[in-house]
């Protein structure tokens, strides 16, 4: 087998499982936040905790989709753990901006759901 092949499917497998682990991680615990900004609704906060999932997983396996041909052709065995290295690096970096991402949305969605509703209050007088 050659050793392109190989960093491949070696960056392909383990990529794909860190934004599986990420995207459990974060709905289990995004739960919670999208509830609590929602006023208590479950239905809604599971509805869009799933859809941001949905989104997660479609945005992150498209970028190591196309990240797949990033780089040289290794020669070696040491080249390929490199490049390995090198792109498993990146798809961390691009997971924790995502992660951050998502966390400043479901905070401000929270803090959205937690602010009077001021103008139902002005209209009704």
């Amino acid at each position: 087998m050659e050793i392109i092949l190989i960093t491949h499917i070696v960056y392909t497998s383990i990529s794909v499982c860190l934004t599986i682990w990420v995207a459990k991680t974060l709905h289990q615990n995004g739960r919670l936040f999208l509830i609590d900004a929602f006023q208590g609704d479950e239905a809604r906060g599971d509805a869009v905790n799933q859809l941001l999932v949905v989104g997660f997983y479609l945005i992150n396996i498209g970028f190591i989709m196309l990240f797949l041909s990033w780089g040289g052709k290794p020669e070696s065995i040491i080249e390929g753990v490199e490049l390995i290295s090198k792109k498993l690096g990146v798809v961390l970096l691009v997971l924790g901006g995502m992660h951050f991402f998502n966390m400043y949305n479901f905070n401000k969605m929270r803090r959205k759901g937690k602010r009077p509703q001021t103008e139902s209050v002005e209209q009704a007088a």
